[in-house]
C-alpha cells in the first residue's frame, strides 16, 4: 500500500453558523463538541498521520497555529491561501507540496465524525483502493438534491 498525506481544508469564511460563526473565527475553529475544536479534532483524527497539511485562509494562519500548538502539533505544514476559491484549488496547493506518489486524504476540518474507529477503518480501505489507482470519496449519501453536495 503506497503512503498517504493527511490534508486538512481549514478555509471557510465563516457565514453559515452565524453567531457563533463569524468572518475571523469561522466554525472549523469553533469547539461544538468535546474539548478541542473542529479543526484540532480533524487534525487529531487520524493517529498514524502527525504532519499534516493545513491549507487555510490567510487571514487565520495564526489561529490555526495557536490551535495547532494546543494539542501538540508541531510538524505541519500550513499552506495560505490569499483568497479562499473553494475545493479544487486548495486541493492542487496541497498536491503541488506533496511528494510525487502519495495518496492525498483531503478533509473538512469543520466536520464532527462520531465513529473516530470506523472513520479510520473507511480511510484504511479507501487508502487501500486509491492504491490500485482508484478515486475514492467518501461521504454522506444525499437524500435530495442539491448545491451544496
Amino acid at each position: 500500500m503506497k503512503s498517504f498525506q493527511t490534508v486538512i481544508m481549514a478555509g471557510g469564511s465563516g457565514t453559515r453558523l452565524w453567531p457563533l460563526s463569524r468572518s475571523g473565527f469561522p466554525k472549523q475553529f469553533l469547539t461544538l463538541s468535546g474539548n478541542t475544536s473542529l479543526f484540532q479534532q480533524a487534525c487529531t483524527r487520524l493517529k498514524n498521520e502527525l504532519s499534516p497539511i493545513v491549507v487555510t485562509n490567510e487571514e487565520h494562519r495564526f489561529l490555526a497555529a495557536e490551535q495547532l500548538r494546543e494539542v501538540n502539533f508541531n510538524n505541519v505544514k500550513i499552506l495560505l491561501e490569499p483568497v479562499g476559491k473553494n475545493t479544487a484549488p486548495a486541493m492542487t496547493l496541497a498536491a503541488l507540496e506533496s511528494e510525487e506518489e502519495q495518496i492525498l486524504v483531503v478533509m473538512p476540518a469543520d466536520q464532527t465524525i462520531q465513529d473516530a474507529e470506523g472513520f479510520e477503518l473507511a480511510i484504511d480501505r479507501a487508502v487501500s483502493m486509491a492504491s490500485d489507482g482508484a478515486v475514492v470519496v467518501l461521504g454522506v449519501k444525499p437524500t435530495y438534491p442539491h448545491t451544496g453536495y
